[in-house]
């Protein structure tokens, strides 16, 4: 596994517990190099899951593309990495329980606003504002209404 830190490959694995209803094992490993320690977590990836774009293109689903627009979102945010980790395992295992092996974007974006709702209003806010492509400030403010009321 390569250091999130210095890229280095030599990494050890200090502890391993299951996580997500035993569904995942969640790791925690130390950089030989640098000594930074980081989580990682293995899950079962039974088939590929296959996203359906907004101009009817088909990609394959990247998880960590999904990770990294709910880490954007909750930048500075007081928000721990185990809570991210939580709301993407979430959002996978319903993603999993309507697809038959396709889902189409717009799902996962809906979700993902789910979940940011519950948990923070800025990165709802923040998540919205670049997945409802808002094209001007009157469009911005409306959808701050929405979630006030």
């Amino acid at each position: 596994m390569k250091c999130p830190f210095c890229n280095s490959p030599e990494t050890k694995v200090v502890d391993s517990r299951t996580a997500q209803k035993n569904n995942a094992i969640r790791r925690r490993r130390e950089c030989l190099d640098c000594g930074h320690r980081f989580t990682t977590y293995e899950y079962i990836v039974e088939y590929p899951l296959v996203i359906i774009k907004n101009d009817g293109r088909r990609e394959e689903y990247v998880r960590a593309k999904l990770q990294e627009s709910i880490k954007i979102a909750c930048n500075k945010l007081p928000i721990s990495s185990d809570k991210l980790e939580l709301i993407v395992m979430d959002i996978e295992k319903e993603i999993e329980e309507v697809s038959g092996g396709e889902v189409a974007s717009s799902y996962i974006g809906e979700l993902v606003m789910k979940h940011l709702k519950e948990l923070n209003e800025v990165a709802y806010i923040r998540f919205a504002s670049v997945y409802k492509k808002f094209k001007d400030l009157d469009e911005f403010k409306d959808q701050i209404e929405k979630f006030s009321a």
